[in-house]
Formats: C-alpha cells, structure tokens, sequence
C-alpha cells in the first residue's frame, strides 16, 4: 500500500514495528527469525495465561476474587513448529486439568497447520513429495524437508484407509459402476489410468460413494476384484447394477450377485443405437436433438 493510502492507525502500527527493530537491533534474516519465535512465544504464553485467568474466574494472586475449587498449577513445556524453526512454550495448568486452551491446543504441535492443509491437497493431485518441497518453497518462500513433506502427507493415509475398509450397509437398491480414465505422470511418464467408482442408493434414496480404486485398464476382471470387496465389507445384495456393458462385466456382476438385475447406462444404449441410424433424412438437426 502507498504511504499516502495508509491510515492512522497503520502508519502509528509501521511506526511502533519501526521502534522494535530498533532497539532489537535487528541487522539480518536470522535476527529477524529469531525475534519472530520470541514474539509467537510472547503471544502464546500471553494468551494462554490469559484463557486460564478467564476459566478460573480470578487472575493469579487476586485471591479475593476466586470463587472455584479449581486453582492454578504450574506450567509445562511445549515445543512448536513454526515456519522459523521451533519455539518453546510455557503451558499453564490448573490442578483439576479441566484446563482446554484454545489458543494453543492440547494437541497442537505446529502454528503453520495451513501450510500442512496446502501440502496435503497439492499431494492429492498426485505431486511427489520432492515436487511438494519445491512448490512450497517457490510459492510460499518456506523450506520444508522431503522428510516434513512425508510426515504430513502420512497423516492422510490411515484416514484413507480406514475409509477404503468401512462397513457398508446391506442391500443397496442401485449401484452406479463405471471407471473415470485419466492421464497422470508415473515415474516420469504420463500414463492413463482407470479410477473404478462405484456408488451406491440404499433403499432410504440415501446416495453414497462406496468406494474408488485405481487401476491400469478398465476390465471385467478388476470389476470383479471390486465387487468381491463390497461383498466383504458387508454388501449382501444389490437389486439393480448399472453398467456400461463392458465385455464381461455383467457375468462378473451375476458370479458375486447372481439375483442382481443388471441395467446399462441409458446414455451408453442411445450412443450405441445411434451406430446403426443414418443422419441423412433428419434435415440439419443431429440426432442428439431429436432425442430430446
């Protein structure tokens, strides 16, 4: 912002930021990363103490005011990650440890935790850990280690997994199976993938995501992987599977589901019915017009 666009407020801020550099005597990077951690830590400590004093009803020593069981007890040792290195923090406690900060909470370990945010949604849209560094560090002007990069992406994982591996319900009135090809980089290459997804409507009309599995091609024989997973997580019967009337899918559908009527995508049967309609006679219109 121009000095001329600056209000009062912002020019007395800049004035005071002024004074502290100053007299911090503040003459490089490093000196300023340093009095960066002393401030997070100044105002960490501050605000805690300050929740404490809220939560008890009384400031420390004004015992003529304390009207709680409750009272203070000491402080522990927290170390943070910030984007300047680490700071340490003086935690205060009260006896009963009913104590539940919001400043700093109980199990926070880092003040960057949007930082963690952006690197696990560059990681799921499939950047290498390497990659990550680099962006961040371009983008946002953070080093982060290939090591810090792998740790935080870890944290997804078991979510992953535990949602991959949830029961499913019973009897599912409709199961959407189809497969979503795209063109991904491998091992610096870009290859075409299959996503198989499969989605499911119970017979409340409740629509839910089953599950999605990457593949190399899309075939009968991975569909038959997948439903066999379903099956195992708890699916007993499906009353309607609908398809693309991939070659074989249908018999992988009846060798897991064998009651199950199978229906082919609407879209897909007027596609292939458009094979064997000449456009001549239907003036200018294409035939997707006449359809609707």
């Amino acid at each position: 912002m121009a000095r001329k666009n600056r209000t009062p407020e912002e020019n007395e801020r800049r004035a005071k930021i002024r004074e502290l550099l100053q007299s911090s005597n503040i003459s490089s990077m490093d000196d300023i990363q340093n009095l960066f951690r002393e401030t997070v830590t100044e105002f960490m400590e501050n605000g805690l103490d300050a929740e404490l004093d809220d939560e008890l009803g009384y400031s420390k020593y004004d015992y003529r005011n304390k009207d709680t069981d409750n009272s203070r007890n000491g402080h522990s040792r927290k170390t943070l990650r910030t984007s300047f290195g680490d700071v340490e923090v003086a935690v205060p406690r009260d006896r009963k440890g009913e104590f539940e900060p919001q400043v700093l909470k109980k199990n926070q370990t880092s003040v960057s935790q949007d930082m963690e945010e952006k690197i696990l949604s560059i990681y799921a849209k499939g950047m290498t850990t390497g990659d990550i560094e680099a962006h961040i560090q371009d983008i946002y002007g953070v080093a982060i280690s290939d090591t810090t990069v792998s740790r935080i992406t870890d944290k997804i994982l078991p979510i992953a997994k535990e949602w991959q591996q949830r029961p499913l319900e019973a009897v599912y009135a409709v199961v959407f199976l189809d497969a979503i090809h795209y063109h991904v980089r491998s091992e610096g290459q870009i290859v075409k993938k299959a996503v198989y997804i499969a989605i499911g409507v119970d017979p409340d009309g409740r629509k839910d995501v089953l599950g999605m599995w990457a593949g190399e091609n899309e075939s009968a024989k991975f569909w038959g992987t997948v439903l066999n997973g379903l099956k195992n997580r708890g699916v007993e019967d499906i009353f309607i599977a609908c398809t693309d009337n991939l070659t074989g899918f249908s018999e992988a559908i009846e060798a897991v589901y064998p009651k199950t009527e199978i229906q082919n995508c609407i879209i897909l049967q007027l596609r292939n019915s458009s094979k064997y309609v000449s456009y001549h006679g239907f003036g200018e219109e294409p035939l997707h017009v006449l359809y609707l």
